[in-house]
């Protein structure tokens, strides 16, 4: 029979909710406390209810487990506080469903990645789908135990348990962590073969591929103690998954509406049928660009209106894909989130770029498209960058003199300004925030930490030796260093910018974890580290993509490894299986990865080369194309020549101070007034990241997801309450799928076959002079020339 540890202090707690229910206002903490209304915690008949020792029995008889809970009150309403270290949880059926997922999410989320307009699915979608199966396996698999060199074990243990559940979005989420959003070995690899037109064997990429991870994983196990061991870092995303993983294994009561599976099918069913839409009959849902109808001969409107090539104003998408291609699904993001993100959204598109366009006409802006992630001459023209290049792809200095500086798209330049400012204010909100925990941790690391429930539960289980993740992380660095001198010609990076990037993934990983482990937002530096080796090695682009990918890309790897580490925390899974899970889904997730990614560049002719694709192919590779821009602009022609004395776009080194600074006001001010709960939620880099991505990501993606997420973050969630807690991440998810699983139908069955539709509606922004300069006498085809 299972023991649940509880205290008064709970009970008060959700006494309180249940009493201010009709007037709660939307902090971030408010926001996560209603994810477990329905969720009480379980009785000791309840297929929730799990063991406890004598000795935490006798705690909570004497009150004292009130010291252990967890002190986050989210985590402390929404986590599970009990745990049964007899479940299986390396099954037959979790090694199958849970490799099985990662293929599919890896293939899908690598498929996506080169399309106009990117997806990215969550394990959420394979965290559903795999339920049925699972229960489906432990009601027909035999029961028979086997025996192989005196190890006992059976295909079907037993009934289809929670713990096999989470270990399966385990490896479900390293499907997602390398075909996602952020798959930058993938896009140097893509720049490497579809732009540069470089010979380079599929060995060394792969080489590449798996040692960027490798290297995650180390520093994930190293960081362990900082970013998964505190109670402080609760990762926020996560408790949607323990949300979710509750609803789904504990029994549904009978009510009018949908249960959780039906509904998820259902608008799983609606959304594949409705992505034929934006996907392939009407794709002009994707950019809805009303002003420019309005205006068809005006380029100012079509500057302010277009959704593609403009600042997006009045614009919006109805596609999934755009909503959540570039910030991830609006409807796990935390309200307090949105809001941040919204004020920097707000103030760049709407008040900095309008000003420095048409009021200052800043960086001769008035020369180029408002926004483009194209690179252009002084005469408005598309830079070729082929006319600067030697054989061995590094600048050819005489022929650049002759050819001309190069010159950006005015939002592309400023946006490149803000993550100036981002890395600054980033290192400097966790040291004022957070340095004073973060030096306690590093003190109390070798001796006795206080741990709460969840801490205490988990030394049940035999923890990971570091020296595991210790082999890991210094085997890739070895193997990385070989590469460099093995393929030489091929990744221009020597062993001592190896050394580099590994250095600076060191420094920026702890900070840049605290921020996501804490807000649920990911603040980049992938332009500081470019700007960092664009000074020491200019000219050699190649170099400046892979310092790029294992100074950054390990980083991503590792805080997607922590989150999951914090899954694995919160739900009682024995380290060592989370070890194995992580290692073996890596390993798999990169050799498919590659070979998707390798297919698809050798099968789609004139992938991501846009200036030769028909208009309407889907395969322009936006995310890919930037990562090229910037293998140019701090790269092949380096940042001393673009930032340096005398470069164009000097002046943009002073948000480096800029965004030093910013965060010391909001931390005074919550020192000054500490009874002021909101003043600490205003955090600089999460406002920052609001103009984050773009180019490739594009005012009206960002636009929509902001009205996404405030619709059902706060208009649902506070006028309907019940319907949130039960359906919001169930839709999430079933959006997810409908759209992934209709467009590659789509791809299939019509688009690689030749068959596309060419109607008005198939344009994706009817706002051809959005991309005119407005500059006297700059000729662009297709645009007036101004006197």
């Amino acid at each position: 029979m299972g023991v649940m540890v509880t205290n008064n202090k709970s009970a008060e707690v959700q006494q309180s909710n249940d009493k201010n229910r009709a007037t709660l206002t939307l902090t971030q903490t408010e926001y996560s406390v209603f994810l477990c209304i329905s969720f009480p915690t379980p009785i000791a008949h309840s297929p929730m209810a799990t063991k406890v020792n004598s000795t935490d029995t006798e705690k909570a008889a004497n009150g004292e487990s009130q010291e252990e809970r967890c002190p986050v009150e989210e985590v402390a309403l929404v986590v599970p506080e009990t745990d049964d270290p007899s479940l299986p949880v390396m099954t037959f059926r979790a090694w199958f469903l849970g490799i099985t997922s990662c293929i599919l999410l890896i293939f899908l989320n690598t498929f996506f990645t080169f399309r106009t307009q990117p997806l990215t699915i969550s394990a959420i979608l394979m965290q559903i789908a795999v339920l049925p199966i699972g229960r489906f396996m432990a009601a027909t698999l035999p029961t028979k135990e086997y025996g192989l060199f005196g190890w006992r074990y059976s295909l079907n243990p037993g009934p289809f348990n929670m713990k096999e559940h989470v270990i399966i979005t385990i490896f479900a989420n390293c499907g997602v962590s390398f075909g996602g959003g952020d798959a930058y070995s993938i896009g140097a690899i893509t720049v490497m073969k579809a732009y540069y037109k470089q010979s380079l064997s599929f060995l060394c990429a792969l080489f590449i591929v798996l040692t960027t991870q490798m290297l995650g994983y180390g520093w994930a196990g190293i960081l362990r103690r900082y970013l998964v061991d505190p109670v402080e870092m609760w990762w926020p995303s996560n408790l949607a998954q323990v949300s979710l993983f509750r609803a789904l294994h504990e029994k549904e009561h009978k009510t009018k509406g949908f249960t959780r599976m039906q509904f998820f099918l259902i608008a799983m069913g609606l959304s594949f049928l409705y992505y034929a839409l934006p996907g392939y009959l009407f794709s002009i849902l994707t950019f809805f660009s009303w002003i420019c109808w309005a205006w068809p001969h005006n380029i100012t409107a079509q500057q302010i209106g277009s959704g593609y090539h403009g600042l997006g104003i009045g614009a919006f998408t109805l596609d999934w894909a755009g909503i959540s291609a570039y910030h991830g699904s609006p409807l796990v993001t935390p309200w307090s989130s949105i809001v941040n993100v919204a004020i920097g959204f707000i103030m760049f598109i709407y008040i900095i770029v309008p000003v420095c366009y048409w009021k200052f006409n800043t960086f001769d802006a008035r020369k180029f498209p408002i926004f483009s992630n194209q690179l252009f001459t002084a005469s408005g023209h598309k830079y070729d960058t082929t006319k600067i290049l030697t054989p061995e792809f590094d600048l050819n200095v005489d022929a650049y003199n002759k050819y001309g500086k190069l010159y950006l798209s005015p939002l592309f330049a400023l946006s490149i300004g803000s993550g100036f400012a981002r890395f600054t204010a980033t290192l400097t909100h966790v040291a004022l925030f957070y340095g004073s925990d973060i030096l306690r941790q590093s003190r109390s690391a070798m001796g006795n930490v206080k741990l709460d429930v969840h801490g205490r539960l988990m030394k049940a289980y035999k923890q990971v030796p570091e020296w595991w993740f210790l082999i890991l992380l210094f085997g890739s660095m070895a193997l990385s260093l070989v590469m460099a001198f093995v393929w030489k010609t091929d990744v221009q990076l020597p062993w001592w910018g190896m050394l580099f990037a590994f250095a600076l993934a060191v420094i920026v990983t702890l900070p840049i974890g605290v921020i996501q482990a804490t807000t649920n937002q990911q603040p980049g530096y992938d332009i500081i580290a470019q700007f960092m080796i664009g000074y020491v090695l200019p000219g050699k682009p190649i170099a400046n993509l892979l310092f790029k990918i294992y100074g950054r890309i390990s980083t991503i790897h590792a805080l997607s490894f922590l989150s999951d580490l914090k899954l694995g925390h919160y739900m009682k899974i024995p380290p060592r299986c989370m070890y194995t899970a992580q290692l073996v889904g890596t390993l798999i997730a990169g050799v498919v990865n590659l070979a998707v990614a390798w297919w698809m560049l050798d099968s789609i002719q004139d992938i991501c080369m846009d200036d030769k694709l028909h208009h309407d192919s889907p395969w322009t590779c936006p995310k890919y194309r930037v990562t090229f821009d910037a293998s140019v602009i701090w790269g092949l022609i380096g940042p001393k020549r673009l930032f340096g004395p005398g470069g164009l776009y000097r002046n943009l080194v002073w948000l480096f101070l800029i965004g030093a600074v910013l965060p010391v006001p909001v931390w005074v001010l919550s020192k000054m007034f500490p009874d002021k709960k909101w003043i600490p939620l205003i955090n600089i880099p999460v406002i920052s990241y609001g103009f984050a991505g773009m180019p490739p990501a594009t005012p009206a993606n960002i636009a929509s997801w902001l009205l996404t997420g405030m619709i059902f973050n706060y208009f649902v969630f506070r006028y309907n309450k019940r319907w949130w807690q039960k359906y919001n991440y169930v839709l999430s998810a079933a959006l997810d799928a409908g759209t992934a699983f209709m467009g590659v139908l789509i791809f299939f069955a019509l688009q690689n076959a030749g068959h596309n539709l060419k109607w008005w509606g198939t344009d994706l922004d009817h706002c051809p002079l959005a991309t005119c300069p407005t500059a006297p006498g700059i000729e662009v085809d297709g645009c007036p020339v101004f006197k």
